[in-house]
């Protein structure tokens, strides 16, 4: 077998290992390690509301006692609908211990979107808030699910089959322990991910996956000690990103987790940091934007002095960005990178040592990366050539759920193939040049998206920017840019087209752009592209 160059294990920071041990545990021997060691300690803080380790395990258990009740199998997929909350926490870890699989939903998910998750992964219950009861309480839905528990649902007219989270506790008060033996090698998660080839699809995760990856960062951030750091976790943790590097990652440190329900609202998190102290703070470049040009921030309203290490991930980390954030706190914001499909992550910048600008940093430890040629997969191609980033390692998925043909063109030869286009440089650090499947092809050149974004998004008055391809009326492709301005700025399509033509060539200069005054986003800040590419064509006669 080849040999594989790893020439990025030279720019680890000090106190990383090339390897690390991860052991044969599941999530749920990793929480209870948690509780026999920080039981006191405070794990949850929603609000005013604080929960020991010790309290989440007890209530946890409650909550696998009741679903063992309802006739819960091993392996059994159950839904949890909630934002960032202690029931979300408790539910989770529940569910685990009941020997379940968690399929965790974006709360903002219609009832169709719903409808499709549940008919896909074929989980029968759910932990949902009384907001959403009645919508998902109706045909079809119902006719899928058997139960539900709804958090605060007391003033409900609930179906006989459902009960309150209240009640569902109090009902199973005083049990005895859960002693559903829960393997590493078993599926822990179900993420809906748009998947490499960007169909969605249901990634199955396993235990060892995530525990692979919640022990490679606890190496990786070596800044930070245990039962010392207090997570703030306002990334979604419905998504894989805030639930191993916000929810578990926290666990494993046994630190204390502020939840935030709703990160746009500024006020609550930073005077939730402040008091808290929040020392990791994981999070997206649009969250961390937003914060060094809040005007109470910019007013010293606030102190974020206590913040540590964040990791920047979902979407390019520009280089502005990272500098304010740090000037303001005097922390360290890194870019990290991952996937669903191996969840979460697989590269990352040095917390204390050299960042490269524009780079997503190195593979972590345990992890082997290659760049291969887009037509076949097979050909290792050099430094600074661009190509697919296929990946090997201990976090990576064991498939898709109900997809084995596509699974089989993802994991090949024990390689995930991501979909994504990089480079890697002498050093070993990766650069995302972009999506395989975003790539624009006018008069049949090849346009990334994310260089001419990164041109643009260069001009003074230019606040944020999306590129996409879109059909002419001629029925060729061509480059078209979505541009927000800075507050008050004046600029026009020809101003940025002729800003273009000083770093790009003719081909790669966007014929359309359209001005907008925010992009849509997902929850974990990733750009909806082609939202834009659909609300453009709809509009085309």
């Amino acid at each position: 077998m080849k040999k594989i160059n790893r020439p990025w294990l030279a720019h680890y920071d000090e106190g990383v290992p090339a390897e690390i041990d991860i052991p044969d545990i599941s999530l749920v021997d990793l929480f209870r390690n948690a509780v026999k060691t920080y039981g006191e300690s405070v794990c949850v803080i929603f609000g005013d509301e604080q929960l020991t380790y010790q309290q989440v395990d007890l209530l946890s258990e409650r909550v696998a006692r009741f679903l063992i009740s309802r006739g819960l199998n091993k392996g059994d997929r159950v839904g949890i609908y909630l934002a960032n909350t202690p029931e979300f926490v408790i539910g989770y870890y529940g569910i685990l211990k009941a020997g379940g699989v968690v399929m965790a939903l974006n709360p903002a998910y219609t009832p169709a979107e719903v409808e499709t998750l549940v008919s896909e992964s074929g989980f029968q219950s759910m932990i949902l808030h009384a907001l959403a009861y009645e919508a998902i309480n109706s045909e079809p839905i119902r006719k899928r699910i058997n139960s539900m528990i709804v958090v605060d649902g007391e003033n409900l007219d609930l179906n006989s089959a459902d009960i309150t989270w209240n009640e569902m506790l109090k009902q199973q008060a005083g049990g005895e322990p859960v002693e559903v033996d829960v393997r590493h090698d078993e599926p822990a998660v179900f993420q809906y991910s748009g998947g490499t080839t960007g169909t969605p699809k249901c990634a199955i995760g396993l235990h060892r996956n995530l525990i692979a990856n919640v022990y490679q960062f606890n190496q990786w951030l070596v800044n930070t000690s245990p039962g010392e750091e207090t997570v703030l976790v306002a990334i979604p943790i419905y998504h894989v990103y805030g639930m191993v590097l916000g929810m578990n990652l926290a666990v494993k440190m046994g630190a204390r987790m502020v939840l935030i329900p709703n990160p746009l609202d500024l006020d609550h998190l930073l005077a939730a940091a402040e008091k808290h102290q929040a020392t990791v703070f994981p999070g997206v470049p649009s969250l961390y934007a937003a914060i060094n040009h809040y005007p109470p921030v910019l007013e010293d309203k606030y102190d974020l002095s206590s913040i540590k290490a964040c990791i920047s991930g979902s979407a390019t980390l520009p280089i502005q960005v990272k500098r304010e954030f740090e000037a303001l706190t005097h922390g360290h914001l890194v870019e990290g990178y991952g996937l669903s499909e191996a969840p979460t992550a697989t590269h990352c910048n040095p917390v204390l040592g050299e960042n490269r600008e524009g780079s997503i940093g190195l593979p972590l430890p345990n992890v082997d990366c290659k760049v291969v040629d887009m037509e076949t997969g097979e050909t290792e191609l050099g430094p600074n050539q661009a190509g697919e980033l296929i990946i090997r390692g201990p976090q990576v998925m064991a498939g898709y759920f109900g997809r084995p043909e596509e699974s089989q063109m993802a994991i090949r030869n024990g390689w995930l193939y991501t979909g994504d286009i990089v480079c890697m440089d002498e050093d070993g650090y990766f650069y995302i040049v972009d999506r395989k499947k975003d790539v624009i092809k006018p008069g049949g050149f090849q346009v990334w998206p994310n260089e001419v974004e990164a041109v643009i998004r260069k001009h003074p008055e230019v606040q944020d920017v999306a590129v996409a391809g879109v059909v002419d009326q001629d029925g060729s492709e061509v480059v078209m840019a979505w541009v927000v301005l800075k507050e008050r700025a004046s600029v026009t399509v020809e101003e940025i087209q002729t800003f273009c033509a000083e770093y790009l060539t003719r081909y790669k200069i966007p014929k359309w752009i359209e001005f907008k005054t925010t992009l849509p986003r997902t929850r974990v800040g990733k750009v909806l592209r082609r939202e834009l590419v659909r609300e453009h064509m709809a509009r085309q006669p």
